[in-house]
């Protein structure tokens, strides 16, 4: 039976394992086989935020669920952080339109980061990711899975290095500092934005872009964001250069520690100098 016979949403998600099975699914499978991502028994929540990303994410975790030798639960969460009314439709929407039983709770996110003034995004992220462990501790989960990508991952890098001062990146996986046994995985680590853009055009599907109290009232926000910047830098990058995103992602698995002038332990957070580790070595 051809895919335009088949209801949309089977054929939505069927798209992902038949036209995008080389760049979306099989690198979605490697992200969960090589970092060791789900597990037998797990329940996790599948955070969705009402964008591309999460919504594929959920899609993916589904279909692997149906065919997996490991067998795990899923929960579809969406938390309202205070979305306008046309947007929480949206959601509710694309939800119905992929078959995805979602457990929707809000929370009053937005009002209390524009209360608070300061960093809306460092803010808002840190709260979302609190209620999001709580809310699926509650459900029963032991897991949160979260939407962020290969692009995500290689913009971090840069970011941190450019405005920071060090080398760091998001990780696949992760334990919880504030909830015991809770841990969060990113399932899409291996997968492009590119790809994901390229499914969402191919079926036809609208997601939320940015749904931000904070930046309906203030374009400035997003438009002079530093994940733009380094986005736009990466994007200049590739025009001479067509495999640099993908040499990032590597580097980040391949460092060579002999060659820094300095590097700060994880676990005790002491920061080794370049004359403390030559003199060691001597």
């Amino acid at each position: 039976m051809a895919d335009r016979k088949l209801e949309r949403h089977v054929a939505i998600e069927r798209s992902i394992i038949k036209k995008y099975r080389k760049t979306i699914w099989n690198n979605f499978v490697a992200s969960v086989q090589e970092y060791g991502l789900i597990e037998e028994g797990d329940k996790i929540a599948v955070c969705i935020s009402g964008g591309k990303d999460s919504m594929l994410l959920a899609l993916c975790m589904r279909n692997l669920m149906r065919y997996s030798e490991t067998k795990f639960d899923l929960v579809y969460l969406v938390m309202d952080p205070g979305y306008n009314k046309e947007n929480r439709a949206r959601i509710e929407e694309n939800a119905k339109t992929l078959n995805l039983p979602v457990t929707i709770f809000e929370s009053d996110i937005f009002e209390v980061t524009e209360r608070c003034g300061g960093s809306p995004c460092y803010l808002c992220a840190r709260m979302r990711r609190g209620c999001l462990y709580s809310k699926a501790k509650e459900l029963g989960c032991n897991k949160i899975a979260l939407g962020h990508h290969f692009n995500d991952v290689i913009e971090t890098v840069l970011m941190s290095m450019m405005y920071s001062s060090e080398i760091k990146t998001m990780l696949p996986k992760l334990h919880s500092t504030n909830f015991e046994g809770m841990e969060l995985i990113r399932p899409l680590y291996k997968v492009k934005e590119k790809d994901i853009i390229s499914w969402s055009r191919y079926n036809g599907l609208e997601f939320l872009q940015c749904a931000c109290k904070m930046t309906e009232k203030n374009s400035d926000l997003e438009n002079n964001s530093k994940r733009k910047e380094t986005k736009a830098l990466i994007e200049d990058i590739l025009k001479f250069n067509p495999e640099a995103d993908d040499s990032i992602f590597r580097s980040l698995h391949n460092v060579n520690l002999a060659t820094l002038p300095g590097y700060r332990d994880s676990d005790s957070g002491h920061l080794y100098t370049f004359k403390e580790i030559y003199d060691k070595k001597a």
